[in-house]
């Protein structure tokens, strides 16, 4: 590239960049996939925003040729695994998870080996290698009906997520065998930031990610509601789906600070508040604009699970988006 093609994508604006990546989609017969928690300007350039669940259910129907997903690593793979015939692409190779490291292949395996005869849940928030040795995949919105679908006598590994393990196993009322990971983000968010959000905002519905460091203690309030605050434990999609169906004003919502841009698009007439403003995935925010653009100028950073790996991750998957 020349140094004034350089300096003409620099000075580039936004509604350039924006008029390019529509121009390219159409080109490269591509689709835009955003997590919640993307940044609001990839949000709003993207063909779907959703959850886990939904961007995965939206990979493995899609008609396009190329898929760029605005999420992170662990998702791009998901989409391949799903959609082996079709070009996944990512803007940043380096946006990864923390939950999604907190488990590797071997450990999986030595603890398997431990639990001889064990189903293995794992959390969609795992490498391609992980899902490989599993028996289901599961998301934080179909979590409970995926553990309630396996015999109650069956012994369960759920994995790696330890607060979302702790809330499916008090609602599927069974125990489990539960990893000791968590997301960085949510992990932080803790009942001292929830008595002063309750306090700032008295009048709000309190929505909380079951991956929430809050979320044990949470679920025990939502279940014994003393006040006329009302606290509920959902997935990000469960709380958009709470928000259109009831009657408050006002939400508190905890977990990463960028659903808070789809629910503010969405329901406009209502207002929400971060319980922590500071819980802010800086993987998710490595994807911008500029990139997206990159990567589908140059077609560059394919995400691509191989052959063999991706046959044995696929029934886990599959069996995760078929069961909602």
């Amino acid at each position: 590239m020349t140094d004034m093609c350089k300096l003409e994508e620099k000075n580039m604006s936004a509604i350039d960049l924006v008029s390019e990546i529509n121009r390219l989609r159409r080109e490269r017969k591509a689709v835009i996939l955003a997590h919640n928690y993307q940044l609001p300007e990839v949000q709003d350039i993207a063909d779907f925003v959703g959850d886990s669940l939904g961007l995965s259910q939206q990979a493995a129907k899609t008609q396009a040729e190329v898929i760029v997903f605005c999420g992170v690593h662990f998702m791009a793979e998901t989409a391949s695994i799903l959609s082996p015939t079709k070009t996944v692409l990512i803007p940043d190779l380096g946006a990864g998870c923390s939950l999604a490291q907190s488990i590797t292949a071997e450990e999986l395996m030595k603890w398997k080996v431990e639990h001889p005869g064990a189903t293995v849940v794992s959390y969609v928030n795992t490498t391609a290698e992980v899902k490989a040795l599993s028996d289901y995949c599961c998301t934080s919105g179909n979590a409970v009906k995926v553990v309630e679908s396996i015999p109650r006598e069956q012994e369960i590994l759920f994995l790696p997520d330890r607060y979302l393990g702790q809330y499916v196993e008090t609602v599927a009322k069974r125990p489990l065998h539960i990893w000791g990971g968590a997301c960085h983000v949510h992990a932080k968010i803790l009942d001292e930031e929830m008595e002063t959000a309750r306090l700032a905002h008295p009048d709000a519905d309190i929505l909380v990610h079951p991956e929430c460091g809050c979320s044990t203690t949470c679920m025990l309030k939502s279940l014994h509601q003393t006040s006329g605050q009302k606290m509920f434990i959902y997935s990000t999609e469960g709380m958009l789906k709470h928000v259109e169906k009831s009657d408050a004003k006002e939400f508190l919502i905890a977990t990463e600070v960028g659903i808070i841009h789809r629910l503010h698009k969405q329901f406009p007439d209502r207002r929400f508040y971060p319980l922590s403003p500071n819980a802010v995935c800086e993987y998710m925010k490595m994807i911008t604009l500029p990139k997206v653009y990159e990567t589908l100028r140059d077609m560059k950073f394919e995400v691509k699970v191989e052959a063999s790996l991706a046959a044995k991750a696929r029934l886990p998957v599959e069996r995760m988006i078929t069961i909602v």
